[in-house]
């Protein structure tokens, strides 16, 4: 199905979440949801991290789903910016390195105080959820680029005791896997 255009002059898609993962080739992801690279950079840096060079940049696409609604708490050492793309909003929890979290809605509904792009600074813990409607997809850059040396899925062993006063908060959205 192609697009449609409302009274607006917004372009709605009539693709269902199957359909997108179909046309977009999207796997389920390790932290929750669905994924696809669409591009890592040739170029690469050296950074001081275990294999040194990583890509400049690499971009995503990302879908959470009503039957995968949850990006489990993890942190990446990069800066990932996040741009909102389709469907319906999704929440993000960020727990910056200090303590603070920080609840920011990731979506196009800009005057209920939705944004359409989100900077998570690396090493930030990050949980996102698609809290209703049938899926929400983003894309994602990141910068020096995504590499799973780079990032740590939490446990209640990493995140909670870290954090013990937002424990009733962030229990809920930590993964029983352990990390990657």
């Amino acid at each position: 199905m192609g697009p449609t255009v409302s009274n607006r002059g917004f372009i709605r898609f009539a693709m269902n979440k199957q359909e997108l993962i179909q046309h977009l080739s999207l796997v389920e992801h390790i932290e929750g949801g669905y994924f696809y690279e669409t591009h890592r950079s040739q170029e690469v840096i050296r950074t001081d991290r275990p294999g040194q060079e990583r890509s400049i940049l690499t971009s995503i696409y990302y879908l959470l789903t009503a039957d995968r609604p949850l990006d489990h708490f993890h942190k990446n050492k990069s800066d990932i910016l996040h741009y909102f793309h389709l469907g319906s909003a999704i929440t993000y929890l960020i727990v910056h390195p200090e303590g603070r979290l920080e609840k920011v809605k990731l979506g196009h509904n800009i005057k209920e105080g939705e944004v359409m792009q989100l900077l998570v600074p690396g090493g930030c813990w990050k949980a996102a959820i698609l809290e209703s409607g049938e899926f929400g997809l983003i894309g994602e850059t990141v910068v020096p680029g995504f590499d799973y040396r780079d990032m740590e899925l939490a446990t209640e062993e990493t995140l909670l005791a870290q954090f013990p006063h937002l424990r009733e908060e962030l229990a809920p959205y930590v993964s029983s896997k352990t990390s990657h």
